[in-house]
């Protein structure tokens, strides 16, 4: 390892950047050599540029700019983008978060060029092959030289796909550590007062290709958030992937309908913090309202976060179920979580991954997660 290392990391969507902060922050702290590189798959300002403001990012050292594209496009671009940069900027170690296919196009480039990897999220799954970031999570892991878990049964589901122990560490949710920094901005009263809101409403966020990709779906999905919207009120920050498609369907502006454009990170979570209600497909969501005790029902039919169900708030419904679900969860009122949060959800997930990260870069003997003393 060279005297002073340099670690890049790879950042794509939304809930890359708001993992990786407080990771950044920590290994800064340490004295750490790094970079950030942006490729560019959440291409609009709204998704992408308001976050690192919002969360204290650093400027990238590159942006790729790939943009939208088929699942093919996109990668094929992002295997050429970064090929280049890891060449230019000789990392040590690359570090890569989430599920998205930035993290996939990373991972291969890295191993094609022997650079060093890691997962920060690593060892969630759906166990659903048709959930195209159930792939990029499985063949991630199984290159990875450290996976980073966040929750305890991940260490299971990675030991049983024969990830080696001493690759593994739990460390707790750096996503989990943005909102405890974030807490004290987020304000409802302005985002809701800005947007025309009630004092009660419903928050949507829907994206994934299951619910939004074909006519069918989309049409399905929107007639059941109509239908929520009889209730409360529901407003929807479309994020670009799929906006035609659910606008086809009918999810357009009406009496109690708002469709707006997305929000940065702390107009986001503010808007969560003050909704009666969430309805989402999104993973990082199921995790924000599990923490801030929001009642959140999941359009999906599984789920690779279940700790939100069992510790949390979330619920499992389709689009025919949601209605009554909903009904059901107005009428329950706020709710909280079952017992404590989830092990290691306390804010200090990225100082624990930044300790290993510096250990491992000078060359430290580090104990498998299965027999390490938990970091404090």
């Amino acid at each position: 390892m060279r005297e002073n290392p340099l670690v890049l990391h790879v950042l794509g969507a939304r809930p890359n950047f708001v993992k990786a902060a407080p990771v950044v922050r920590a290994l800064g702290e340490l004295g750490v050599r790094q970079g950030i590189i942006h490729t560019g798959q959440h291409y609009d300002a709204l998704m992408s540029d308001v976050f690192f403001a919002d969360l204290g990012l650093p400027e990238p050292v590159a942006n790729l700019a790939v943009g939208s594209g088929t699942h093919a496009r996109q990668t094929a671009a992002l295997l050429v983008g970064l090929e280049d940069v890891f060449l230019a900027q000789e990392p040590d170690l690359v570090v890569v978060y989430g599920d998205v296919n930035s993290t996939l196009a990373a991972i291969l480039v890295a191993a094609k060029l022997g650079i060093r990897t890691a997962h920060v999220e690593a060892g969630l799954r759906s166990f659903d092959r048709g959930m195209p970031e159930e792939v990029n999570r499985v063949v991630t892991d199984a290159l990875a030289d450290l996976l980073f878990v966040t929750s305890p049964e991940a260490l299971a589901y990675l030991a049983s796909e024969g990830v080696p122990p001493a690759k593994v560490h739990l460390v707790g949710n750096p996503m989990i550590d943005s909102l405890f920094a974030a807490l004290p901005a987020l304000d409802p009263a302005p985002v809701v007062a800005r947007l025309g809101l009630p004092s009660r409403y419903a928050v949507a966020t829907l994206h994934r290709p299951a619910n939004v990709d074909t006519a069918e779906a989309a049409r399905e999905l929107v007639e059941a958030v109509l239908e929520v919207s009889r209730r409360t009120p529901v407003v929807v920050p479309v994020h670009p992937r799929g906006k035609a498609r659910l606008a086809e369907a009918g999810l357009v502006d009406g009496e109690t309908i708002k469709v707006i454009e997305p929000l940065g990170y702390v107009d986001f979570l503010s808007l969560v913090r003050g909704a009666a209600l969430v309805v989402t497909d999104s993973g990082g969501v199921q995790e924000e309202t599990t923490m801030l005790g929001v009642p959140c029902l999941t359009l999906r039919p599984n789920t690779e976060r279940p700790i939100t169900i069992t510790h949390g708030t979330n619920r499992l419904v389709t689009p025919a179920l949601l209605p009554a679900a909903a009904e059901k969860a107005l009428a329950d009122g706020a709710a909280t979580p079952a017992g404590e949060l989830p092990v290691m959800w306390d804010g200090k997930a990225g100082p624990r991954i930044a300790t290993v990260i510096a250990a491992w870069l000078k060359g430290d003997n580090l104990a498998p997660a299965s027999q390490a003393k938990r970091p404090e």
